[in-house]
C-alpha cells in the first residue's frame, strides 16, 4: 500500500477544520476570489455566447439556413452547458454566480451579435469561438496546478469551443463561393 505524504490522523483532522468551506481546503493553491471572478467573466461569455447563437438559430434563412440553423442550436445547448458548469463551479468555490443582464455584456469576453445574414452569422460566430478559445487557454496556463478542478472545466469547455470553431470554419467552407464571400 502507497504511503500518503500526511498521515490520515492529521488528514482527518484537517478535514474537520473550516468545514463550511466545502471543498476548498488548505491544499487549494490559487486565488479564490480572482478565479470566482475569472469563472464568472467565462459565464457571461458563455450566456451571451447561448443567446447570440439562439438568435442566429431563429434568424438564419435561406436556401442553406436549415443545416447551419441546427448547428447554431446544437453551439447554443452546448454552450448553455458550459455556462451551468461554470456556475456551478462557481458556487463549490464558495462564490455566487453573476447572472445579472445589466452587466453580462461588459464582462463577457465574446460579442453579442445581431446579424441577419447567414455567411455573417456564422463568421461572428467564428471570431467568438476563437475569442473564447484564446482566453480559454490563457486562463488554464493562469490556473496552472493552483486549482486543478477548474483548469479541468476549462480545458473540458476549451475543446469544445475548438470543436465549435471547426465546425463553423467548416460551413463556411461549405457554402457556395458566391455566398462565403
Amino acid at each position: 500500500m502507497a504511503e500518503f505524504l500526511t498521515d490520515m490522523k492529521t488528514l482527518r483532522e484537517r478535514a474537520r477544520q473550516e468545514i463550511d468551506k466545502g471543498p476548498v481546503t488548505e491544499a487549494y493553491g490559487a486565488d479564490r476570489e480572482r478565479v470566482i471572478q475569472v469563472c464568472n467573466e467565462a459565464l457571461a461569455t458563455e450566456i451571451v455566447c447561448t443567446l447570440r447563437y439562439k438568435r442566429h438559430y431563429f434568424t438564419a434563412t435561406g436556401i442553406h439556413a436549415e443545416a447551419v440553423a441546427a448547428e447554431f442550436l446544437e453551439h447554443a445547448q452546448e454552450e448553455q452547458e458550459h455556462a451551468d458548469l461554470l456556475a456551478e463551479r462557481i458556487v463549490q468555490l464558495g462564490g455566487e454566480p453573476d447572472f445579472s443582464p445589466d452587466t453580462l455584456t461588459t464582462r463577457a469576453h465574446a460579442e453579442y451579435d445581431a446579424s441577419l445574414d447567414l455567411v455573417e452569422m456564422i463568421k461572428e460566430d467564428l471570431v467568438a469561438e476563437r475569442v473564447a478559445i484564446m482566453s480559454y487557454t490563457e486562463i488554464v496556463q493562469w490556473l496552472g496546478d493552483g486549482d486543478p478542478t477548474t483548469k479541468r472545466i476549462f480545458e473540458r469547455i476549451l475543446a469544445q469551443e475548438e470543436e465549435h470553431a471547426d465546425d463553423l470554419r467548416g460551413l463556411l467552407e461549405r457554402l457556395p463561393r458566391d455566398l462565403a464571400r
